[in-house]
């Protein structure tokens, strides 16, 4: 079954860098806007970033500058490079693919497992 393997999470320290990544495994011929959001404890989901298929890029405020957001299709991964990172940046992070053609069908609003990401003083 088609699904989104996250992985790259961990503990940094506040000023360091951590790369994430997402891949879809399954036959797949196209994958549509890939997103990176986070849940941190106590506070609502929030989009983080996302790329399109033509890869057009947007970004959150809060890591705007610092965060940098890519696709290798051919990987059918998306990635999320993180760069001074704050204790602020601690959560719980999500990749999401909004279609998804495979070799069975069309598939909409996929989400990833989850990978913690944790930034210490």
């Amino acid at each position: 079954q088609v699904q989104l393997v996250e992985s790259g999470g961990g503990l940094v320290q506040s000023g360091g860098s951590l790369e994430l990544s997402c891949a879809a495994s399954g036959i797949i011929y196209s994958v549509g806007v890939m997103s990176w959001y986070r849940q941190a404890p106590g506070k609502q989901r929030e989009l983080v970033a996302s790329i399109t298929s033509s890869g057009s890029t947007n970004y959150a405020d809060s890591i705007k500058d610092r965060f940098i957001v890519s696709r290798e299709d051919a990987k059918k991964t998306v990635y999320l490079q993180m760069n001074r990172l704050k204790a602020e940046d601690t959560a719980v992070y999500y990749c999401h693919v909004d279609r998804m053609a495979t070799n069975r069908e069309l598939l909409y609003d996929l989400w990833g497992q989850g990978t913690q990401v944790t930034v210490s003083y």
